[in-house]
């Protein structure tokens, strides 16, 4: 578990309980699939989409993060945090 710079708040603290309907929240990711059948977790990636030729998205020079979801096992809701210590 690393500390995030921001805030000083470590994994465990990311929710546990749903803000919604106050049911139980498990992690995960949510699955990004690219040519070939690649797959990885989905990434934030700092500022607008722009189009690229080769690339589909221009990512060069931009902060990229990769990202945790959690999903309530009541109601479903997903909530997704892009943070430091995610980064590979």
């Amino acid at each position: 578990m690393g500390t995030s710079p921001a805030d000083g708040t470590v994994m465990a603290d990311l929710p546990l309980e749903c803000p919604k309907c106050h049911g139980r929240m498990h992690v995960g990711y949510i699955l990004e699939r690219g040519h070939g059948d690649r797959r990885a977790a989905a990434a934030w990636i700092e500022g607008a989409p722009e189009k690229s030729f080769w690339q589909g998205l221009k990512t060069t020079g931009r902060q990229v993060f990769e990202t945790r979801t959690w999903r309530c096992e009541r109601c479903g809701l997903l909530e997704s945090y892009a943070r430091a210590e995610f980064v590979e």
